[in-house]
């Protein structure tokens, strides 16, 4: 994003950007910073960022006695192969209309902070595997939300890379560098639900204006982007439905979702209509937002997580985790209470139920029937007929399965049967 900058010593403005990985800084037509040019100046820096955004910028046509425009304004070629630059706004352009908005801004901004700075000016054919490799390399140093950037964004950013130079080498005939080269191993998400009581005692405790919140996130299972942006024209209070249509991504507002099966309609369990109920009881015409700030703006994650998420566990002595763990708590209380396993993939908006076994059946007990315990309770009853002299030891076997079973899947102090109000974790 271009900005506008006075210089100190001579007063005249200049806009500072990034363009093919390289920080330019060039002076604006309009002389001085005084009201009536900056004005102008502000305008020129939003129709050249509108191009920078777009694709559509020459430098030429924005700087014409640049030196910089004879070096960044032509397309380079390496024997007929253009540069990595050069070709990145065609890839983007080709495949748009088949990405979300979320999406395709993402691919831009992992464009510009990552590979123009380290490939930018690289022939495509002259990427090699160990450039490949070295670029790895230098992502894994980069800083990141808790100190350096994980396996899974560094995954994601090389994923970008691999398509880029698996369809230039498709369309220009060179070798894929990428051959070979696999992803970084990713550590498992760590799921950590609320039991019933501590998800009661979190609403209790939490300030008042964010209990409504904290109810709808325990009962819905959304996501955080997607409650955050949650507007009262994708609430349905007559027959009982959030429609999640939306996403609200760095305070912005994006149309769409996650993935495509993430667009569903959510049923509202009683708490979540009750809570639905109360805030529309409350609510500023003129404000958009379901669950604003108390200034009237939507919730913004971060701030949330460090000003009342954090504080809120610490109060209850309970174990610091993300917010996004009301997510996974919604999961555990729907499948222990016997919901239909593809219903909660539909409420969660999972693209099919391997994720929701793989991720929660630990928590539940018998959701998965892998315990053992059915194959042993048949040859307890029906081996004792035919071998009368290997029922002892199928017994013991019974005995020792169901016990295995039990610790494996259920926390201290629980039973074999589902109980809402079970949790895996104090």
């Amino acid at each position: 994003m271009p900005t506008l900058r006075t210089r100190t010593d001579t007063g005249r403005l200049y806009v500072d950007f990034r363009y093919r990985g390289e920080r330019c800084r060039e002076p604006v037509a309009f002389v001085a910073d005084v009201p009536g040019e900056r004005k102008r100046a502000e305008a020129f820096a939003r129709h050249l960022a509108a191009a920078l955004q777009s694709g559509d910028f020459h430098y030429e046509d924005y700087f014409p006695s640049s030196r910089r425009a004879q070096r960044l304004g032509h397309t380079s070629t390496h024997g007929g192969v253009p540069l990595f630059r050069d070709f990145l706004p065609v890839w983007i352009a080709d495949m748009t209309p088949q990405w979300s908005a979320i999406h395709l801004r993402t691919v831009r901004e992992v464009a510009q902070k990552h590979l123009l700075p380290a490939l930018g000016n690289k022939p495509l054919d002259a990427i090699a595997r160990a450039d490949v490799l070295a670029f790895r390399a230098a992502l894994s140093r980069c800083p990141g939300y808790r100190g350096t950037l994980t396996p899974s964004r560094i995954n994601k950013v090389m994923g970008f890379l691999r398509q880029i130079l698996q369809e230039a080498a498709s369309r220009f005939g060179f070798h894929d560098p990428f051959l070979g080269i696999k992803p970084l191993r990713m550590k498992r998400s760590v799921v950590m639900p609320f039991s019933l009581q501590q998800a009661h005692a979190l609403v209790e405790a939490i300030d008042p204006h964010y209990q409504n919140y904290l109810v709808t996130r325990f009962f819905t299972g959304m996501r955080t982007g997607e409650i955050n942006g949650l507007r009262w024209d994708n609430v349905d209070r007559e027959r009982g439905l959030i429609l999640v249509r939306e996403t609200l991504i760095s305070g912005a507002l994006e149309e769409g979702t996650k993935t495509e099966r993430s667009v569903r309609d959510i049923p509202m369990l009683p708490p979540v209509r009750k809570a639905i109920e109360a805030q529309w009881a409350v609510r500023q015409p003129s404000c958009p937002w379901v669950f604003p700030t108390p200034r009237g703006f939507p919730i913004n994650a971060k701030n949330f997580n460090n000003r009342v998420w954090k504080p809120l566990l610490d109060q209850l002595g309970l174990a610091q985790r993300r917010p996004y763990q009301t997510r996974h708590t919604a999961a555990t209380l729907m499948l222990a209470a016997g919901e239909n396993p593809e219903w909660v993939a539909h409420v969660l908006g999972h693209t099919d139920l391997q994720m929701l076994f793989r991720v929660y059946s630990r928590f539940v007990p018998n959701l998965t029937r892998q315990d053992g315990s059915a194959i042993a309770n048949l040859l307890d009853q029906q081996w004792r007929d035919a071998c009368p002299a290997g029922h002892e030891l199928v017994s013991a076997a019974t005995r020792v399965s169901g016990s295995n079973a039990s610790d494996r899947n259920m926390p201290s102090g629980s039973t074999n049967k589902a109980s809402v109000g079970t949790s895996p974790t104090a």
